[in-house]
């Protein structure tokens, strides 16, 4: 059993929908991080569910891994090779199969990504919530459960996924959940790929729910002398529970990042981001509200935006904050790392890496989707650089042990790949072997995304 005997099949297969073309092979096992490059053997374009399959138990037959691939925005080197094999890149299974206007929902296939699909949605009046920031498919925002800026009024892939289409190792064709809200029907089968980063089954379809488009929206940015006022403000906004759609933390260097990069003019401070949805009048009193908090806590100079044009240009500034990071390092890559934690021990979190950060050697802007715990940091180091690389690691397992140590999560959004691994049993104790065994009832032969998640087979 070989790779090679699988690429002749595939090939055969495929035709010239099988690259192995150095550019193709470079993309695809390039990382948006700080990982060393692992390209695959070659790259696959499936155009249907049906050669998807075929895909597989060729792979499967002869103990080729096979690497699911979306946009390829993942940080924990989701989708690296690191065993060689083929990279099974989706972007042409990118169409939308049905709009469910009464259902509000959308049956979408997973090369999609989401900036498409709120495209297609234009002139329905409705719109597909999850913002992890980057452009990235559907199908990758399933696998790897994302979230984003949003998720704290709308939920996160998890919440707003009704039905998916998976193909299996073997190249068995599965659907799991149906159009309806509920079920009680037997085991979630849904939840189990949700996150499941490709090492259980290729997800090749996907029935999504939608929500209205509101009637209004407003924007505002606002400043703060200090990091832990800025952060007792988001805590007091969700405690009280006023209704924000989105809520925003970036610390005093990510916010001299993105004003050198987008052009904006944000006092060199820690500043809040935050969006209301509603009615008009909705979403005047929620801005009052929220004024009222945060004068509370020295909110500084609070901006608002309720034209289209500037809460683009707003939430853009705060998209590109990775990208704008990386300026403050000329040359710099980065280990970018996440965590989640008890809302009222967010603050006490933040804090703490902070001052760890201050204390290293390298510098590490922090921003997060806070409003649900979730905060980052982008680690900057150069590149070959062992020392920095160490020191980075040793930031981010202090990140991680804080979070178990709060009674959170070792990451909120960006997943484990082979990044995060070695903090799994650390959070999960005899669940992290009881996943490797549903890993190995569903794959034997370990052909998918093999080294990520669980275990090594």
């Amino acid at each position: 059993m070989t790779i090679n005997a699988a690429l002749t099949e595939l090939s055969a297969l495929l035709g010239d929908r099988l690259s192995r073309s150095k550019p193709d092979l470079e993309a695809h096992g390039a990382s948006e991080t700080h990982f060393a490059a692992a390209p695959p053997d070659a790259v696959a374009y499936p155009e249907s569910t049906g050669e998807v399959a075929d895909i597989l138990r060729i792979c499967h037959a002869h103990g080729c891994p096979v690497i699911a691939y979306g946009a390829g925005t993942a940080l924990e080197g989701h989708t690296s090779a690191i065993a060689g094999g083929i990279s099974l890149d989706l972007a042409r299974m990118n169409r939308v199969l049905d709009i469910r206007q009464g259902d509000m929902q959308a049956v979408v296939q997973p090369g999609l990504t989401r900036e498409e699909l709120n495209r297609e949605l234009r002139t329905t009046g409705l719109f597909f919530s999850v913002d992890p920031g980057a452009n990235a498919s559907i199908g990758g925002m399933a696998a790897t459960r994302a979230s984003g800026t949003t998720a704290v009024r709308y939920g996160t892939m998890r919440d707003n996924i009704r039905a998916l289409e998976v193909v299996m190792a073997d190249g068995r064709v599965i659907r799991t959940g149906s159009g309806a809200r509920k079920s009680s029907s037997g085991y979630d089968l849904t939840g189990l790929f949700l996150g499941s980063e490709g090492t259980l089954g290729v997800i090749t379809e996907l029935t999504v729910q939608l929500h209205g488009q509101p009637e209004a929206i407003s924007a505002a940015v606002c400043a703060f002398e200090r990091m832990e006022d800025a952060v007792d403000a988001v805590v007091a906004v969700i405690q009280i529970g006023i209704p924000v759609a989105r809520i925003e933390f970036v610390d005093a260097e990510s916010v001299r990042a993105v004003n050198a990069y987008s052009g904006t003019d944000l006092p060199a401070k820690p500043h809040i981001f935050v969006e209301f949805h509603g009615s008009e009048s909705a979403v005047a009193e929620d801005a009052e509200r929220f004024r009222e908090v945060v004068d509370e806590f020295g909110a500084e100079g609070i901006r608002t935006a309720t034209r289209t044009e500037d809460r683009t240009a707003l939430w853009t500034a705060r998209h590109h904050a990775y990208w704008a990071c990386l300026g403050l390092k000329p040359g710099a890559t980065a280990v970018v790392t996440d965590v989640c934690v008890p809302i009222s021990r967010l603050a006490e979190a933040i804090e703490e890496t902070r001052a760890d950060i201050a204390a290293s050697t390298i510098p590490g802007p922090m921003l997060g989707h806070v409003g649900d715990g979730n905060f980052h940091a982008a680690l900057l180091i150069e590149p070959g650089n062992a020392a920095e690389l160490a020191e980075a690691k040793r930031l981010a397992s202090r990140m991680a042990e804080r979070a178990l140590r709060m009674g959170g999560t070792i990451t909120g959004e960006h997943g484990i790949g082979f990044g995060k691994l070695a903090y799994m049993e650390a959070e999960h104790g005899a669940a992290w072997d009881v996943m490797g065994e549903i890993k190995r009832a569903l794959d034997p032969a370990n052909i998918l995304n093999p080294g990520k998640v669980v275990r090594g087979q």
